[in-house]
C-alpha cells in the first residue's frame, strides 16, 4: 500500500543524501507481525506529520526482521524503534512507539534543535564517543564452574513459582531458559530447576498462548499468567519451544509435551511450509478474529498474514528441531522434511562462501554470526541423523569463514562484516553473548566432529571474551550458560563406525538419538565414504557396526547392540551425575 511518506532504502547513498542536505535522519525499525508497528505507521499518514517529515528529515524505514544487524545497532530493544541521527549516522535521541502528537513534538524538537544546537550536539557526540574509548583494551577471563551456577542462580530469582516463566509484567516462554534448566535438572536431579521447567510448560500449554486450533505458540502474553496474548506466532521461536519440549517428553515422560511437539510440527507443516520450495516462512500474524476458539471459526473469517520471507537463522533452527521431533517421536517423514529445508537453505542462502540472512526470491545480507552458526548447527544435527559425514564440508568451510571475517580483535565474533561501502560508522559493529554463545556452541561440536581442535579453542576464546560482565544479562544468557557448561560437562561422543546404510547400524544410530542426554554428539563412520575421518579417528573397523563411547576425548568402550549402548550411556551417565553430587 502507498504510504505519503517517501520512505527511504538505508544505503550508502541515503546517507549522503542527508549529509548533502545536513538534515537528520529519522530511522524507523518496525516488525512485519508487530500490531504497535503497524498502529505507528498508521500515524506518519497524518497530514501534519508527513508535512514535519518532509520540512525536516531524511526518512529511511527498516524492516527490522529483515535487517538484524541494523537493528542491534540502533534499536531500542522493542519494536517500533525511532532512532533520530545525524545526517551522518550518529545516534542522537531514541524513541519507542509514539502517538500523533507525541510524533509532532519529537519532530518540532529535532528541528528546532539542529538548527539551534548542531554544533553542540556534534560536540557532545564527540565527547561521549571519547569517553567510551577510555580504559583498555577489555581482557579475556578465565572460564570457571561457578559461571554456570551463576546463571541458574540468575534464573531461579526470576522464576515465577506461580505463573511459571520468568521476570515482571510480560511474559516470554524463554525456551533457552528452560533448556537450561533442564539440564541442570537432568545432571543435579535438582527439583528447583524440574519445577522451573514443568510449571512453566504446564502453565503455556494450558493458556491460550498455546494455539490448539492450529498448532504452535504466540510469541508473549501482555499479562504474567500467559492469558493475553499478541497474536503472533514466529518461526524461529516456535522451534525453539519445540526442541524444549520434545526433550521435557524425554525427561519426564509427559505426553501432552508429546502432543504440543506434534502440534507445533503440524502448525509448520500446513501453515508455513512452502511446497514449491520446501522453506518455512517467518511469521503468522493477526486478530483475535484470525485465531477463533474452533476451526470452523476461523475457516468463516479472513485468514491470519503469513510473511513468506524466507531467514536462514529461523529455518535452520526448524531443521534442528524437526529432525529432534523426528528421533524423539520416530516420524522419518519429518526427517525428510527437515532434509528438504536444509537442501533449500544451502542452495538459496548460501552460495558457497557466504551465509546470506534472508531469501525473497532472491538473497540478501551476507556475514550475519547467527546465521552462520545456526546453519552450522542444522548441519551438524542433519550429519548426526543421517550418518551422511559429508554435510560437515559446508559447516567447515562456513566455521572458517568467520573465523577469517568476523572475529574480534578482543575475542569472540563481531555480529556483521564491516561496512565497506562506507554507509554507517564501522564502529557500530557489536559483539553479541548471545550470538558468540551460539557459535562457541556450534564450534565445540564441530571440532569433536571434524577432529579439528582448533574450532574448540576459538569457541573458548569466544567465550572466555564475556567472562567479566555475563552476569549483566542475568536469565537472558541462559544459552551462554549451556556453552559454558559444554566446555566443564564435555559431550558423550558417540562414533558409529561400519556401513551407515545398513539395517542394524540405522537401529545403533536412532537408539542413541532417542534417548534424552544433557550433551551428546552422534557420528556415523562409513568406511567406504569416510576414510580422511575414519583414519583421524583411530578406531577399527569391525565386521558389524560398533559404537565407541567417550566422555569429550577420552575413550568409555564400546557397545554392538542396542541394548548395551542404552545400558552404556546410562552407565556412563549415572556416574557423572554421582561425581556432581
Amino acid at each position: 500500500m502507498d504510504h505519503p511518506i517517501r520512505w527511504q532504502h538505508f544505503e550508502p547513498a541515503t546517507r549522503k543524501a542527508a549529509v548533502a542536505a545536513n538534515r537528520p535522519i529519522l530511522l524507523l525499525l518496525t516488525m512485519p507481525w508487530c500490531q504497535h508497528s503497524r498502529d505507528l505507521l498508521a500515524s506518519f499518514r497524518d497530514p501534519q506529520i508527513v508535512r514535519l517529515v518532509g520540512e525536516t528529515v531524511v526518512p529511511v524505514h527498516v524492516d527490522a526482521q529483515r535487517r538484524p544487524d541494523v537493528d542491534q545497532r540502533f534499536g531500542a530493544g522493542t519494536w517500533p524503534t525511532i532512532a533520530w541521527l545525524t545526517p551522518d549516522g550518529e545516534t542522537i535521541a531514541k524513541d519507542g512507539w509514539l502517538d500523533v502528537a507525541g510524533l509532532r513534538d519529537r519532530l518540532e524538537w529535532l528541528r528546532t534543535a539542529w538548527q539551534r544546537g548542531e554544533r553542540d550536539i556534534r560536540r557532545g557526540l564527540r565527547d561521549t564517543h571519547a569517553r567510551r574509548g577510555e580504559g583498555p583494551t577489555p581482557r579475556q577471563g578465565r572460564l570457571r564452574r561457578e559461571m554456570i551456577d551463576d546463571i541458574a542462580e540468575s534464573i531461579l530469582g526470576k522464576y515465577d513459582a506461580v505463573h511459571g516463566g520468568f521476570g515482571d509484567g510480560t511474559r516470554f516462554p524463554h525456551p533457552e531458559a528452560i533448556d537450561f534448566a533442564l539440564i541442570q535438572a537432568s545432571k543435579r536431579g535438582d527439583p528447583r530447576m524440574a519445577d522451573v521447567v514443568t510449571r512453566t510448560l504446564d502453565r503455556l500449554l494450558a493458556s491460550p498462548m498455546h494455539d490448539r486450533v492450529g498448532g504452535g505458540f504466540f510469541r508473549f502474553s501482555r499479562t504474567p499468567d500467559w492469558q493475553s496474548p499478541n497474536f503472533e506466532k514466529l518461526l524461529d521461536q516456535n522451534a525453539l519451544v519445540l526442541r524444549a519440549l520434545l526433550e521435557a517428553h524425554q525427561v519426564f515422560g509427559n505426553e501432552s509435551y508429546r502432543d504440543a511437539a506434534a502440534g507445533i510440527v503440524r502448525w509448520l507443516s500446513t501453515t508455513m511450509l512452502d511446497p514449491a520450495t520446501g522453506a518455512f516462512a517467518g511469521s503468522e500474524h493477526g486478530g483475535s478474529d484470525q485465531f477463533a476458539d474452533t476451526a470452523a471459526e476461523r475457516a468463516a473469517r479472513p485468514p491470519a498474514t503469513i510473511d513468506r520471507t524466507v531467514f536462514c537463522h529461523a529455518n535452520a533452527l526448524a531443521v534442528s528441531a524437526l529432525l529432534k521431533a523426528a528421533a524423539v517421536l520416530e516420524q522419518p517423514d519429518w526427517r525428510a522434511q527437515a532434509m528438504a529445508t536444509l537442501r533449500f537453505v544451502l542452495g538459496n542462502l548460501f552460495d558457497g562462501q557466504d551465509v546470506h540472512h534472508y531469501w525473497d526470491g532472491i538473497y540478501h545480507l551476507p556475514g550475519l554470526v547467527s546465521d552462520q552458526a545456526l546453519l552450522i548447527r542444522a548441519l551438524i544435527d542433519a550429519s548426526q541423523n543421517t550418518g551422511d559425514a559429508d554435510l560437515l564440508l559446508p559447516a567447515e568451510a562456513i566455521a572458517a569463514r568467520v573465523l577469517a571475517r568476523n572475529k574480534a580483535p578482543t575475542g569472540g565474533f563481531h555480529d556483521a562484516l564491516d561496512d565497506r561501502q562506507g554507509a554507517w560508522p564501522a564502529r557500530r559493529r557489536n559483539r553479541s553473548i548471545l550470538d558468540n554463545a551460539t557459535m562457541a556452541e556450534s564450534l565445540m561440536r564441530l571440532s569433536f566432529l571434524s577432529r579439528r581442535p582448533e574450532f574448540r579453542r576459538e569457541a573458548i576464546a569466544a567465550l572466555e571474551s564475556f567472562a567479566d560482565d555475563y552476569r549483566e544479562y542475568g536469565y537472558y544468557v541462559a544459552g551462554y550458560g549451556r556453552a559454558v557448561d559444554l566446555v566443564f560437562y564435555e559431550p558423550l561422543f558417540l562414533t558409529i563406525v561400519g556401513d551407515r546404510d545398513g539395517a542394524a547400524l540405522q537401529e545403533l544410530r536412532r537408539t542413541a538419538l532417542a534417548t534424552y542426554v544433557p550433551s551428546r554428539i552422534v557420528q556415523t563412520l562409513d568406511p567406504r565414504h569416510d576414510p580422511i575421518l575414519l583414519a583421524r579417528s583411530g578406531l577399527a573397523v569391525e565386521a558389524g557396526p560398533v559404537v565407541h563411547l567417550a566422555v569429550g576425548d577420552t575413550p568409555h568402550g564400546a557397545a554392538r547392540t542396542p541394548a548395551e549402548l542404552l545400558a552404556a550411556i546410562e552407565a556412563i551417565e549415572a556416574e557423572r551425575r554421582a561425581k556432581l553430587a
